[in-house]
């Protein structure tokens, strides 16, 4: 019955919001029914439902080439609606402004014009005949676009160019936002001293790369992207930190093939993310160790300076493959440094219980979506970056990919490099 509500209350928040984006760039900016109305209504009709039909196609396990088909008008609408619904809230506080601002204002400098004075007519003397009339020439008939296209009204005039501001504000803000992601991510560097970790191993490189997700709009060529930006920063080790794919191994297996050529000194390492629960784990699981990759299902690796631990995401737990902490640290040496990957940063209060030093994690995408960061904040306790929680500190990377729209708008994609320093070096 609560799921029930939930759904419905999403959807009167769907249909509210672009009901009122509808009515002030289409209805306000146009003269009545007419094409340009119509052709504006079904879009704000089409939008919607090509979004949740995408949506539904991806979570049920349609036929890949109607999610893929899909999958970009769909989730692309989703975040144009978003910065729409923004931009025309924002307008709201500069339409009174623009209604206030004159009509006509004189240029600086002009020089008034006086109004024509009329002079009387000297009519002839009393008693003289009256001299005849020159007949008036035709006048030329006004040309029917002037009578039919008269000056749009005040209200129409702001409508209008409010209504083309916030248009072109969201089309630029996605736009630009899906470029960013299609280019592939951004190499952050970030250094890590642990109090542990012994001289030797001073330096040590590990790329950090999590949300991937390969799916119907991010496939091969973009994995390959990723590949080839995880290689060129030389890593010691790869840390692949969950929801790789949004798909089954059958219709994403040739989109993640490039995954095999990823290389590193020690290797590359996978824990699964909540979207592998969704995506079929345990077939992902094996692919990934196909792929060249080693999983780390609640195990754990011990290094020539450090442990490398992994945890399974909490997601697992519906499967009853739920993340085991003891079973992945219960009987480590603690005199060694830790390092543990996990895929959501809620997971750090455990790893705290388990004196790990080093968390590594994702999720986040730092919000992907400005002001989606906000949600993000509220729901984990590290959106991006690095923070302190007692002994251990938690790095939380903001992705290489997109879930949903392939767009990320204030939280750029990236593969972290986090370098770890020794304290006694």
């Amino acid at each position: 019955m609560i799921l029930v509500l939930v759904v419905l209350a999403a959807l009167a928040v769907l249909v509210l919001g672009h009901w009122y984006v509808w009515r002030r760039l289409v209805r306000d900016t146009t003269r009545g029914p007419g094409p340009a109305r119509r052709a504006g209504t079904v879009v704000f009709v089409a939008g919607p439902l090509l979004m949740i039909t995408a949506l539904v196609a991806e979570r049920s396990g349609a036929p890949f080439w109607l999610q893929r088909t899909l999958a970009w008008p769909g989730f692309l609408w989703m975040a144009l609606a978003l910065y729409l619904l923004l931009a025309v809230v924002a307008g709201e506080a500069v339409r009174p402004l623009l209604r206030r601002f004159p009509a006509r204002r004189a240029a600086p400098g002009a020089t008034p014009v006086p109004a024509p004075q009329t002079v009387p007519a000297q009519g002839p003397p009393p008693g003289a005949p009256e001299p005849p009339r020159e007949p008036e020439p035709p006048r030329e008939p006004e040309p029917a676009a002037e009578r039919a296209a008269p000056t749009p009204s005040r209200r129409l005039f702001v409508s209008r160019v409010v209504g083309g501001a916030a248009a072109a504000a969201a089309v630029g803000t996605v736009g630009q936002g899906t470029d960013g992601v299609l280019r592939g991510p951004r190499v952050k560097r970030v250094t890590v001293p642990l109090a542990r970790l012994p001289r030797a191993a001073h330096g040590f490189r590990i790329a950090v790369v999590s949300d991937i997700h390969l799916g119907p709009v991010l496939g091969r060529s973009f994995a390959q992207r990723v590949v080839d930006t995880v290689n060129a920063t030389q890593p010691d080790l790869i840390a692949v930190v969950g929801d790789l794919v949004d798909g089954s191994v059958k219709d994403l297996g040739p989109a993640a093939a490039p995954l095999a050529g990823l290389t590193a000194r020690h290797g590359a390492y996978f824990v699964t993310g909540n979207h592998e629960y969704f995506s079929g784990a345990e077939q992902w699981v094996a692919e990934v160790r196909t792929l060249g990759l080693r999983p780390l299902e609640n195990a754990r690796t011990e290094l020539p300076h450090f442990d490398l631990a992994g945890v399974n995401d909490l997601q697992g737990e519906s499967e009853g493959q739920g993340p085991d902490f003891g079973r992945a640290l219960g009987d480590r040496d603690r005199a060694r440094a830790c390092v543990l990957l996990a895929h959501q940063p809620v997971q750090i209060h455990e790893a705290v219980r388990y004196g790990v030093d080093l968390q590594l994690s994702g999720h986040t995408h730092g919000g992907q979506l400005w002001p989606g960061n906000l949600i993000a904040a509220a729901a984990n306790p590290t959106v991006a970056g690095l923070e302190r929680y007692g002994d251990t500190q938690l790095y939380v990377s903001r992705g290489a990919g997109a879930w949903g729209p392939p767009t990320r708008v204030g939280a750029p994609s990236d593969v972290t490099v986090v370098e770890l320093a020794s304290t006694h070096a």
